[in-house]
């Protein structure tokens, strides 16, 4: 315990503290005292905190440090574990838990002040599941994760170029180093200059030079652009990949949908929602109201302490005893026996609560359901990305399965067969090669003919010809092949159009009717919405200004406290010293010589006579004592001396009168013998 005050001491008398502290005054420091030295200490690790704790209230002091502190990641010593007695023992300032915590904060300084740097940046702030399904707020939190992780980025670069161990000294060298090969290349440049300058159109020359090196950085530029380009075509494609086998599956559910269903599920999602506009959420709308506004009157109100908590949970108590009395009072005088519009409303509040819960449940089950569409539809995503293929169910593998051994056995077969073919087409591939060296050597022979005819390449047009007429004609074929298919699918289509149109147009009818109900409906709600939204953004702007305003004056008016209380405390002490001068003033100027004793200075001056008389006093003994030093300790030598040679005496005679009661004893003996 000592060697920690200690070190404490010395900490704090050095920069940037400098308290001028001993042992003795530290330890004699007061509670406040010691929570305003905490706090200082605490403020130097983290500015915000450097403040002055008499303007605050004790339990606030308390809640800022303890959330310092759990960011800093102090733990309690073993003697304080218990966080309560040591968040008590914080709030009081007591020395058992003050200590030890100046001991840890000061031994690792500068550590802490990084740390708490960077919680002001990586402190994650908690935004509530609720409030992230507005887009707006879910953009901006994305926002803030995106920055945070950034400055994880920089600040960890930021780290290793410390660590890289640049100094001043190395960079100036690498400056000087680049600044000498600049002046080579200033010389080099104006020597190759002057060379340029004796050739002839020297300056068209450097023109096209320049012209050359700008073409091939955009060639570098174009050939970056096109491998992005690439790139993004390649994601497009896969994009569309995606699309296309959700519009197929969207399709083939829409194809197994009928009218009568898509109506009904349309009616029920339109019964859902206006249930919740008219009925669920303006209840929920006037209970978050209400609850915003018993927080609100919480928060005007000052500090409680556990005692007023106490009193207030029992006066709860009783308010709720007095209500169930009221209840059971009113139930047994309104209600008679022979009432049946009880028995109706017990079954109206039933339904009204089954329904509720069950439209919470449907919520959640619709929430949930959208949850796992997305969860799927990501994972089906991923297995088309990394398989090509689709998830398979447990039917569709088992069917899966026996296709295989099918294929398995198919396989085998047709295994055999490929190796019968793989030993026919060497013996092909052979052929095919003599024949080739034969085609050529008759080629040869062909065109050395042609040459001496005189109509070199007439085989090679010849054989051209032919196949661009088989192309064309297969071209042809295709082409009127296709025009037929394309006639028939027209025809087709214009049939299965008209017949769904047919089958269509009174559900068309109604579902003009509903949708313009739908957008009638919309329109009312987004007025409402815009009424609600500019009345809610008026309020919360006054609100905010009357905050700001409160908040302000709450200062000023702590600030003129605190101004007053310093003023009336100086006011006190003046008063008290200009009492006690005029006290002293008049006891000095007094005839009266017993109130000029009373006097201070007389006071003073008589006890300064009795210290010096009393020194001269001790100074004569101090002389008395030096001058009888010697001769005192030659007597205490000889009575030392005295009293060794008196105690050996002692000794001889003790032994002398042992050695007589010994030959006594032998004499009394034999004389009994004698007479036996």
């Amino acid at each position: 315990m000592g060697d920690q005050m200690q070190f404490i001491v010395e900490k704090l008398n050095q920069e940037p503290f400098r308290k001028n502290y001993n042992l003795i005054s530290f330890d004699s420091l007061e509670s406040v005292q010691l929570l305003q030295l905490l706090n200082d200490v605490l403020g130097e690790i983290d500015p915000k905190h450097a403040v002055d704790i008499r303007e605050e209230l004790p339990e606030q002091t308390a809640k800022r440090m303890l959330s310092l502190l759990g960011i800093l990641k102090y733990k309690p010593p073993g003697s304080v574990s218990d966080l309560s007695a040591f968040r008590q023992g914080l709030v009081t300032g007591s020395k058992p838990v003050i200590h030890p915590l100046l001991h840890w904060l000061l031994q690792r300084t500068s550590e802490l002040k990084k740390r708490a740097y960077l919680a002001r940046f990586l402190v994650k702030l908690e935004v509530p599941a609720e409030f992230l399904q507005d887009d707006t707020v879910a953009d901006i939190n994305k926002q803030y994760e995106e920055l945070m992780e950034a400055f994880k980025n920089l600040h960890k670069e930021y780290e290793q170029l410390k660590i890289s161990g640049l100094s001043t000294a190395e960079i100036r060298r690498d400056i000087s180093a680049m600044e000498e090969e600049k002046d080579q290349l200033v010389k080099r440049v104006e020597r190759l200059k002057k060379r340029v300058e004796t050739v002839q159109n020297h300056q068209r020359m450097l023109e096209i030079a320049r012209q050359l090196r700008l073409e091939k950085e955009r060639e570098e530029s174009l050939a970056q652009q096109k491998q992005e380009q690439k790139s993004q075509l390649f994601h497009a494609e896969q994009r569309l990949q995606r699309a296309q086998l959700q519009l197929k599956e969207m399709q083939d559910a829409v194809a197994d949908s009928k009218p009568e269903s898509l109506m009904k599920k349309l009616e029920e999602e339109i019964n859902f929602s206006s249930y919740l506009v008219t009925e669920k959420m303006p209840r929920e709308l006037e209970s978050k109201k209400a609850s915003v506004y018993l927080l609100q009157k919480v928060v005007a109100e000052p500090a409680m302490t556990q005692s007023d908590l106490t009193a207030l949970q029992s006066e709860i108590n009783e308010v709720n005893a007095q209500m169930n009395q009221l209840i059971e009072k009113r139930m047994m005088k309104y209600e008679p026996t022979d009432s049946k519009f009880s028995m109706y409303r017990q079954q109206a509040s039933i339904i009204s609560r089954k329904k509720e819960a069950k439209a919470e449940e449907l919520q959640a089950a619709k929430e949930e359901m959208s949850r796992l569409e997305r969860q799927v539809q990501q994972r089906s995503s991923q297995a088309h990305e990394l398989e090509g293929s689709e998830i398979l169910t447990e039917d569709e593998f088992k069917q899966y399965v026996n296709k295989l051994r099918s294929k398995n056995t198919l396989y085998k077969k047709k295994r055999l067969e490929i190796a019968e073919i793989t030993a026919e087409y060497g013996i092909l591939q052979r052929t095919e090669e003599l024949l080739k060296q034969r085609h050529e050597a008759i080629q040869q022979q062909l065109q050395v003919i042609e040459e001496k005819k005189g109509i070199s390449g007439y085989s090679y047009t010849q054989e051209e010809l032919e196949r661009v007429s088989a192309v064309k004609s297969e071209m042809d074929e295709m082409k009127g092949q296709t025009l037929d298919n394309m006639s028939e699918m027209v025809k087709k289509l214009n049939a299965v159009v008209a017949e769904k149109k047919a089958s269509l147009a009174p559900v068309i009818k109604e579902l003009r009717q509903l949708r313009q109900k739908c957008q009638e409906l919309t329109q009312e709600c987004d007025e409402k919405k815009i009424q609600y939204d500019s009345c809610a953004a008026g309020l919360e702007s006054s609100r905010s200004a009357l905050e700001q305003e409160v908040k302000g004056l709450l200062e000023e008016c702590a600030q003129e406290e605190s101004n007053y209380r310093y003023i009336h405390c100086m006011k006190r002490t003046l008063e008290v010293q200009l009492q006690r001068a005029k006290e002293e003033m008049k006891a000095y100027v007094s005839p009266d010589p017993q109130e000029r004793r009373k006097a201070i200075r007389e006071q003073y001056t008589r006890m300064i006579l009795e210290q010096e008389n009393l020194g001269k006093k001790l100074r004569e003994k101090q002389k008395v004592v030096r001058e009888s030093h010697g001769p005192n300790m030659k007597q205490r030598k000889m009575w030392q001396d005295f009293e060794q040679l008196m105690e050996c005496k002692r000794e001889c005679f003790q032994k002398q009168q042992n050695q007589a009661a010994i030959g006594q004893v032998i004499q009394e003996g034999g004389k009994d013998r004698l007479v036996l």
